[in-house]
């Protein structure tokens, strides 16, 4: 699987997932503790605008932490989520890229949004029921890519990550990335 097939294929899924919230559900709790479904959306869809003009070659001005959605979150995610896609396929991966501020590499930063999007997407389905869309081959590369950028002093409390929660070895490979993430695998409806 390509790069952009793999981040493309996860942002379709996690897309689906937010078109699957119902209005009900907002104000459900979800894995990631921080965040009730409307918060955990408002996140996914403001900082798809943040790699999204990274991966365009741009620095986004507003602050994705203040972003809230419009009537259509699914649409929102879905545009940014394809100027994701282009701005990769155009500019590639061997650059420097701007978020928040601050230059990364591109792998770096690429490796960020597939794990940001398939991890919170997994939050937001466990949360309102929904079936987890992800392949093993998603989950096993994105892992793979984790396991290689995620450094140790991101974990832990008031971090962007908690500590590695122990699975079972007959975990799935969804089961084994969102725990590597400091996620709790809950038993959820099958794919």
């Amino acid at each position: 699987m390509s790069e952009v097939d793999l981040l493309a294929g996860v942002l379709s899924k996690t897309g689906d997932v937010i078109e699957g919230v119902g209005a009900d559900q907002l104000s459900l709790p979800t894995p990631c503790g921080d965040y009730d479904v409307e918060a955990l959306v408002n996140h996914i869809v403001g900082w798809l605008l943040v790699f999204e003009a990274g991966a365009q070659g741009r620095s986004h001005d507003a602050d994705a932490a203040n972003h809230r959605c419009g009537a259509d979150p699914a649409r929102e995610f879905r545009a940014a989520a394809a100027g994701v896609v282009a701005g990769w396929e155009k500019h590639g991966f061997d650059r420097q890229v701007t978020v928040t501020g601050g230059e990364m590499p591109g792998e770096t930063v690429f490796s960020m949004t597939v794990m940001e999007y398939l991890t919170h997407g997994w939050d937001l389905a466990v949360a309102t029921g929904q079936p987890i869309p992800y392949t093993d081959q998603e989950a096993a590369e994105t892992l793979a890519r984790a396991e290689a950028t995620l450094l140790p002093q991101y974990r832990g409390e008031n971090m962007p990550f908690g500590q590695i929660v122990p699975v079972d070895a007959a975990a799935s490979t969804v089961d084994r990335l969102v725990a590597f993430l400091g996620r709790r695998p809950v038993p959820s409806p099958t794919r």
